[in-house]
């Protein structure tokens, strides 16, 4: 596999910010490696009711089974470390091999649940609908967005704080803990209704390719990328925007 490293203009399209200098022993450089320097937890599992109504693993505690990186690049970022999917920090991120991590599995109507922490002055998100004709998971991809919300080093528009739907809903409610402590975030994506979730709380809320929806991105960020909100089923994808962040209890449910 030809190694690629994401190029800085991908990188700095997006409200952007480096937290976390943590090294890992383990990395990701293809679908196939599994990686682990723990035994799962109690976490990442189902209960007998939640096997029923449908839910289904996309983490299993202990290998990135499940998970490449998005088109295939070559990543040094990622591992299975302790129960959670780690992504780890750097401040060279022009440097480093760095890139989203996507779902082999597409989806299109569906609830989505995890938990993640993040590290001071971080930046990262989730995406889904995402789709690899373009550069990065972003430019077809909606994003629930994830950042510190009070520390980070530059000013934030509301569109950009947690739980927002990145650069088309601000946040209905700030419902994030104080960084270090563990979130719990779902979405919703159902026939284009879409709802995200944090910590028991609506953050956002949209239908999308409604007359709303089309003007937000006509007039927005995402007015030159044409490709933006168009899949009707696509890839879940986990932000590596040079930040440190765990992500556990990673689960879907097609509706």
């Amino acid at each position: 596999m030809k190694q690629i490293v994401i190029a800085a203009a991908a990188v700095t399209f997006m409200a952007c910010g480096n937290a976390g200098n943590t090294n890992n022993k383990d990395s990701v450089t293809t679908t196939g490696d599994t990686t682990a320097t723990t035994a799962p937890s109690a976490d990442n599992t189902l209960t007998a009711d939640e096997t029923a109504q449908g839910w289904k693993l996309l983490f299993n505690g202990s290998s990135l089974d499940g998970w490449r990186v998005y088109k295939d690049r070559t990543s040094n970022t990622w591992s299975a470390d302790s129960g959670t999917m780690h992504c780890k920090g750097s401040s060279t991120d022009k440097s480093d091999l760095r890139g989203d991590l996507i779902t082999t599995g597409e989806y299109g109507n569906f609830e989505f649940e995890a938990d993640w922490k993040l590290a001071p002055q971080g930046n990262s998100g989730i995406l889904y609908l995402v789709t690899e004709e373009f550069d990065a998971p972003y430019l077809s991809g909606p994003e629930y967005q994830i950042i510190d919300d009070n520390n980070f080093p530059e000013k934030l528009e509301d569109w950009q704080k947690t739980g927002a739907n990145y650069a088309m809903n601000p946040p209905l409610v700030m419902a994030a803990k104080p960084i270090g402590e563990w979130n719990h975030t779902k979405i919703v994506v159902n026939k284009g209704h879409v709802e995200h979730w944090l910590n028991g709380q609506k953050t956002a809320e949209t239908e999308m390719w409604s007359d709303d929806w089309n003007k937000a991105k006509a007039t927005g960020k995402w007015k030159d990328a044409k490709g933006y909100g168009m899949a009707k089923k696509g890839h879940i994808a986990l932000q590596d925007h040079g930040s440190e962040i765990w992500f556990k209890n990673v689960k879907i449910k097609e509706l």
